[in-house]
């Protein structure tokens, strides 16, 4: 019997320094010096303001010579097609002529593989640039006809920029703090304590997504440029650190 009763008092003993032990870092963890960590977002909708449109040509023959020949008639079908669609001399550019010689790969009787010209190719990239985004998505779905009509070209999808992507990000870094604020404030009513001076901040994550996607996760840490849409979300998560402070009235917490 005297054995169960010293270790009834030892359990009380230790239950009643657990819960002191425990209220003392409660008080701690209200007192001047400890802070809270909590992230913004922000977003937006923007719109591509410029397209960059590249159609390659490659030509292949048995010499050089008509290599080349060949690539200029289809570079002049590619540029004829493309002032159709509206752009003028000084939006299309052209590259400077290549051309190589071409191999073809082959199994030996050997088994070793073996590469054996097999002719030249001969390429050059038409490069349409503008501010008229309307155009370039038209003439780019309208460009299957160059395949149609057999044209020996290679047809990539535009690239839709923002120009003013440090503009767009400025004006969301306010507004992602603001949210970082609230949120911050929404914990503290939570455990009894104010919101107190901002301690640090740092910009995480800069974010141009599809307008028809942006609800996908993203990682706070990486970034992403969306140039296949017109339509855009711009996007800025903030990580701030806020100094918390003792709440000597608890209702006054429910109202930073």
């Amino acid at each position: 019997m005297r054995a169960a009763a010293v270790i009834g008092v030892l359990i009380a003993v230790g239950l009643a320094a657990a819960a002191w032990l425990h209220g003392w870092q409660l008080r701690q963890s209200r007192l001047p010096g400890q802070t809270i960590s909590v992230k913004g977002l922000a977003e937006k909708p923007i719109s591509a303001d410029s397209a960059e449109w590249r159609l390659t040509v490659n030509v292949k023959r048995k010499t050089a010579a008509e290599a080349i020949d060949v690539l200029r008639v289809e570079r002049d079908a590619v540029v004829a097609f493309v002032s159709k669609a509206g752009f003028t001399r000084a939006s299309v550019t052209a590259a400077s002529e290549s051309v190589d010689e071409s191999f073809d790969e082959r199994r030996s009787a050997g088994g070793d593989t073996i590469r054996v010209p097999d002719g030249f190719l001969a390429t050059l990239t038409i490069t349409v640039t503008s501010n008229d985004v309307a155009a370039i998505e038209q003439a780019y779905r309208s460009s299957v006809k160059l395949k149609i009509d057999g044209r020996a070209v290679a047809i990539s999808a535009p690239s839709y920029l923002v120009s003013s992507l440090e503009d767009v990000k400025m004006s969301l870094i306010g507004a992602a703090t603001q949210n970082a604020q609230k949120r911050a404030a929404e914990f503290a009513s939570q455990g009894g304590v104010k919101v107190g001076p901002m301690r640090s901040a740092s910009q995480g994550a800069f974010y141009i997504l599809p307008a028809s996607n942006a609800s996908k996760t993203v990682d706070d840490y990486g970034g992403a440029y969306d140039k296949t849409t017109i339509p855009k979300i711009a996007r800025v998560v903030v990580t701030i650190d806020y100094g918390i402070e003792r709440c000597p009235n608890p209702r006054a917490s429910a109202n930073v």
